[in-house]
């Protein structure tokens, strides 16, 4: 009958081999997505994504290896509670690759479809634009973006170039579109402002100018801009890009109950819901004077009237209000270090989305508006903007949209 020793090693042994052959599976990267489905990205973005994901599991491949020499040269117990240890942390690391795997593959998996995948390829194009009109004049390279729909009712980002499991960084930002906003998808602008902000330093760098700005009239409302500033910088990015469009979007998205509204939960780095879309309102406001954006403001103050709030909201609402003037400005038009000395705004002027020159571009380009391949290089931010606020009023379906988006992501047969 075999001893104890023999017995463990042959058991560490087989369980060592069967996480081998789990990691070395993990390459075969068309068992998570359909290779159809790989085809549908754009060829860097693919070659980009695969090179990343191989080499997750060629590394796990290789300390299943080396877990395997440990168990085969044990000669003492001790030698095996070490091996047993290699194995257990394999283990951990093989699921956390697994969920880096299978995000990627459900993302692309979204394309299997090939209508959905040009749309999608449309907005990974207008991700990268959103990004590179900024990124580009300060010397920063533009990410690419692998963009993916999903349900729920915010969107998200994992930024390009986030630490994963084996502080590898990720290769492309990968964004999700909710699905009930896909023929409205301004909060993809929203957050390629949260990539931007990354890249620039700009969070840090706004959170103290707030904290700054604001202490002198009301510590209490100083502090809170101060903790919601990554949430601000990226409503502030979407405005530059897009102006008024991504407001109501973001109204429908954070509404509810006057309850939920007005919850400020610790540590959350959104700003309270009533706030942030009377913030919103005020960056129309101060850039584009009067519109819309104060009917909604006064909507918002009746639907959910402040007595509702708990003291503490009460009191930062209450505090913040006659000071969102002053947090536009900060936000807007203070030069930055991380603009290279300029404010956001010389970079991305918001007067150029302001309702009055949207329709401009769209009485300059008439009938070439979503046709046009020069509109669609220049000026796709402003095409955006326009056709979203023109869906907000529109009955029929988002035909508009969805052939602007296919064109932009290299349908010929749309473009037709």
């Amino acid at each position: 009958m075999a001893d104890g020793f023999t017995t463990e090693t042959a058991a560490l042994a087989s369980e060592a081999r069967h996480w081998r052959r789990a990691c070395a599976a993990l390459a075969d990267l068309e068992v998570g997505a359909s290779a159809a489905a790989w085809r549908e990205l754009e060829t860097y973005l693919g070659i980009s994504v695969r090179a990343t994901l191989t080499a997750h599991a060629k590394r796990l491949t290789a300390q299943a290896d080396r877990t395997l020499f440990t168990i085969k040269a044990a000669s003492s117990p001790a030698d095996l509670k070490t091996a047993r240890a290699e194995l257990l942390t394999l283990r951990r690391r093989y699921s956390r690759a697994e969920a880096i795997v299978d995000f990627y593959c459900d993302a692309v998996n979204t394309r299997t479809n090939p209508r959905m995948a040009a749309v999608l390829r449309g907005l990974d194009a207008l991700a990268v634009h959103s990004m590179d009109q900024i990124l580009r004049p300060l010397g920063i390279d533009t990410p690419p973006v692998l963009t993916y729909l999903d349900k729920g009712m915010g969107a998200s980002i994992l930024r390009a170039g986030a630490r994963l499991w084996d502080a590898t960084l990720s290769p492309a930002a990968a964004v999700k579109i909710t699905r009930h906003n896909l023929w409205q998808p301004t909060s993809l602008v929203h957050e390629t402002g949260h990539q931007v902000a990354h890249l620039t330093d700009w969070t840090k760098e706004l959170a103290a100018a707030l904290h700054t700005a604001l202490t002198p009239h009301s510590p209490l409302a100083a502090d809170a801009w101060q903790s919601w500033a990554s949430e601000v910088a990226a409503d502030v990015y979407a405005f530059c890009l897009l102006g008024f469009a991504p407001v109501p979007a973001l109204a429908t998205v954070v509404d509810g109950p006057s309850r939920a509204v007005f919850r400020m939960p610790i540590g959350d780095p959104h700003p309270i819901s009533a706030l942030r879309v009377q913030f919103n309102a005020a960056l129309c406001r101060s850039w584009f004077g009067t519109g819309p954006w104060d009917d909604l403001a006064r909507r918002w103050m009746d639907r959910h009237p402040l007595e509702h709030a708990a003291p503490d909201v009460r009191a930062v609402v209450g505090a913040s209000m006659s000071l969102l003037p002053g947090i536009v400005d900060v936000c807007t038009r203070m030069p930055m270090r991380a603009f290279n000395g300029v404010p956001l705004s010389a970079l991305a002027d918001p007067r150029r989305v302001s309702p009055n020159e949207l329709n401009r571009l769209a009485d300059r380009a008439g009938a070439s508006l979503y046709t046009s391949t020069y509109l669609q290089r220049v000026d796709p931010m402003r095409i955006l903007a326009l056709t979203v606020l023109r869906g907000l009023e529109s009955p029929n379906p988002p035909t508009e949209m969805e052939n602007w988006l296919r064109r932009m992501g290299g349908d010929r047969a749309v473009a037709a």
